[in-house]
């Protein structure tokens, strides 16, 4: 344990007690987002991204000592555990090399060189392999001719007959072919001579054929430099048939070096030796080794691919609410209609229904006359356009239709990614039994509005749909990444127990989906939680339950005014305590003017003092600060705030030079995705987000930021914009 501990902090550039302390905490049971917010003393302040890497790598590396252990046993049972064999496995870093070492040892399927060894013909392979008997082998093969010491019904096996010395060279050369085909030492050697020098060459798998791929027609690259967004689009480009992979390997630096090892000299084995090495370069170490040249290639370009989706997702779920707005939501569609669904500032739907503004109706008057009535009648402030199917001639109509509103009204364009899938699901039928199944996805645009988090965790992590890739990718590492990235963002948060739905609350630090159901029907019975010890009653919410979640559930106006923070009920002696040294109260919390005067007096603690008076760490000391100056703020609200348009953009309007403001959309290896306000999001390319190197565009911009950007080139005909943040 001391060993993985050791490696996870070097990996990861972190003190080894950090490691020990949070690996005891994960194998207590506690949750990630509980150990990143209440144990950072233990911890020294581990992030959760920090956190979730470690648990991963040490499920790995758990998983790989399990393996050792396997093996080694496994050779011991055969007889053939060396000191040498337990040093290889002890020193092997990665599955793949413990499998390397084992492979020699595996039970076999039926093989040349098995049908070989069952002939007895793994002495005459020791003999070749020797080099120095000076007998003509041709000789020496002609003692393991058997068909005569056969019985007749075995002659009949030709697995069993050795007819003539040819035979037996031939099996021995196949023995001694899966010999070094089997040589961990080689097998590692041409592994890492290959990623230092070997191509990945692509070519088209028809001729002439049209697709998205054709740059990958005639196309090489070193795969020590090859980005993970071409790897994975290599991979699909091969999957749907349009191109053929190959891996260019150093062939004869591979074979070199094999012979070195194995031939001694000029005899009568040499050229023997030299044609076994090509055939088992060739026929079992090439294959296998592509394969997992590629699905290293591809594992890895996946991990960067499920990173990318996992940051781009936190930032979309963390996107700043719009509250106290009354929203229309406008899902756009061309034959089928536009639905509407104007929503208050509860979330509650006020009205419903389907215009024609778009083709092939274009009811554009019928549709205009009918929105602003609702405008009027609902005092709709903003209205929220998916940007899916028909987004920009909605965009049109909504804007042209707002010039004549009785008040002021702007529209944003709101992602609409997994609306549908929402629409249908189990959960959007018990919320809203009696409303057609089009209409949910409109009152789902328009919720995103003003609470991102709450609506996105109706939604398969999966169907929200920013990132490269994400269908390609292993599935299962992406629902844990996703579902991660959620719990995270849920808790960092808050929730208020008395009004979350219960996909909001599964995610909180230990609440369950049944847990989340119980805590909604104790509150339907009960009325309103008003303190969290009340979560004690919830069938099922035990006492760990409680201490996991309870600092991320918040209840606005109830017995305790601590409980609209994230100050744990572990911390509200200390936090009393703390108040009264200063001369306030907990109930000051809720008196505007007194809580003025408390944000000052909290600036003048010595932290390190008041944490030793308190018993409790400095860390601790800090949050409890922070919630108590701002008690029941949103930390969403540092994030950027959408942009509000009255007016619409054409693709015609643009000119080279414009300076523009947009959302950023989608981040992805290559640049990022700016919607700009035209039909399509505009590509910022990397090398154009800045006059410095940078490594990964992630490093400079974020989904959702509010980014000024350059129109540097319009292809009116690819309807593509390319943009620039450079020198703005």
């Amino acid at each position: 344990m001391k060993k993985i501990n050791k490696q996870i902090a070097e990996e990861l550039n972190i003190k080894e007690t950090q490691v020990e302390a949070a690996v005891n905490l994960i194998d207590e049971g506690n949750t990630i987002p509980f150990i990143a917010r209440y144990r950072k003393e233990a911890t020294g302040g581990l992030s959760d991204e920090t956190l979730r890497e470690l648990g991963e790598r040490l499920n790995y590396l758990r998983n790989l000592e399990q393996r050792k252990e396997e093996v080694i046993k496994s050779i011991e049972e055969q007889g053939k555990l060396t000191d040498e064999i337990l040093q290889s496995v002890a020193i092997a870093k990665t599955l793949a090399e413990v499998e390397d070492i084992y492979r020699p040892y595996k039970q076999k399927k039926k093989t040349r060189a098995t049908v070989a060894k069952a002939k007895g013909l793994d002495p005459l392979a020791q003999i070749i392999i020797e080099q120095k008997e000076t007998k003509p082998i041709e000789e020496i093969a002609k003692e393991y001719i058997n068909i005569e010491k056969l019985s007749e019904e075995d002659k009949k096996n030709k697995d069993k007959v050795v007819e003539n010395a040819e035979q037996a060279i031939q099996g021995a050369l196949d023995i001694i072919a899966e010999d070094i085909s089997d040589n961990p030492k080689y097998r590692k050697e041409i592994k890492r001579q290959c990623y230092r020098e070997a191509l990945i060459e692509t070519k088209a798998a028809k001729e002439g054929e049209k697709s998205n791929y054709e740059m990958y027609y005639d196309y090489k690259e070193p795969i020590k430099y090859i980005p993970s967004h071409r790897i994975l689009a290599i991979n699909r480009g091969e999957k749907e048939e349009f191109l053929k992979v190959k891996i260019e390997k150093p062939e004869e630096k591979i074979l070199s070096y094999i012979e070195k090892d194995i031939i001694k000299g000029n005899t009568q084995f040499t050229e023997m030796l030299k044609d076994t090495i090509l055939d088992s370069f060739k026929r079992l170490i090439e294959p296998s080794i592509d394969r997992e040249i590629r699905s290293d290639l591809t594992e890895k370009a996946e991990d960067k691919a499920i990173k990318v989706f996992g940051q781009n997702s936190k930032q979309l779920l963390l996107g700043a609410p719009i509250k106290g707005k009354t929203v229309m939501g406008f899902d756009p569609a061309y034959r089928t209609g536009c639905k509407i669904a104007v929503i208050d500032e509860t979330g509650k739907v006020l009205d419903y229904t389907t215009v024609y503004p778009t083709e092939p109706q274009n009811d554009v008057e019928g549709a205009k006359k009918q929105l602003l009535k609702l405008i009027d009648k609902d005092k709709i402030d903003m209205i929220a356009i998916g940007n899916g199917t028909a987004s920009r001639e909605s965009e049109m109509f909504v804007a042209d239709m707002i010039k004549e509103a009785s008040r002021p009204v702007h529209y944003v364009i709101v992602s609409e990614a997994g609306a549908s899938v929402y629409s249908a699901s189990k959960l959007a039928t018990e919320e809203y039994p009696d409303i057609n199944v089009s209409i949910r996805g409109a009152i789902s645009i328009a919720r995103r509005l003003q609470d991102p988090l709450a609506e996105l965790v109706k939604i398969d992590p999966k169907a929200i749909g920013v990132g490269q890739y994400q269908h390609d990718v292993n599935q299962k590492k992406l629902a844990e990444s996703l579902t991660g990235v959620v719990e995270d963002s849920v808790n960092k948060v808050g929730v208020d127990v008395n009004t979350a739905t219960p996909s909001l609350l599964s995610y909180v630090s230990g609440i369950n989906s049944t847990i989340a159901k119980n805590i909604v029907k104790y509150r339907d019975e009960n009325g309103k939680l008003k303190n969290r010890k009340q979560l004690l009653k919830v069938p099922k919410l035990g006492k760990v339950a409680f201490e996991q979640c309870a600092g991320f559930l918040r209840i606005m106006d109830g017995d305790n005014p601590l409980e609209i923070t994230a100050v744990h009920p572990e911390s509200y002696e200390a936090t009393e305590k703390l108040l009264a040294s200063i001369g306030f109260d907990k109930n000051d919390l809720r008196d505007k003017e007194k809580l003025q005067n408390l944000r000052e007096k909290l600036k003048t603690i010595d932290i390190p003092k008041t944490a030793k008076e308190l018993g409790i760490g400095e860390m601790t000391l800090t949050d409890i600060i922070s919630e108590l100056s701002k008690p029941g703020r949103d930390p969403r609200e540092d994030m950027p705030k959408p942009i509000l348009r009255s007016d619409v953009l054409k693709l015609e309007d643009l000119k080279e030079g414009m300076i523009l403001t947009g959302t950023v959309r989608n981040v992805i290896d290559f640049g990022a995705f700016v919607d700009i306000g035209v039909k399509h999001d505009g590509l910022v390319h990397i090398s154009e987000m800045s006059d410095k190197y940078i490594k990964n565009p992630s490093d400079i911009v974020s989904v959702g930021d509010i980014v000024k950007v350059k129109v540097i080139k319009i292809d009116k005909e690819r309807q593509k914009v390319a943009l620039s943040m450079k020198g703005i």
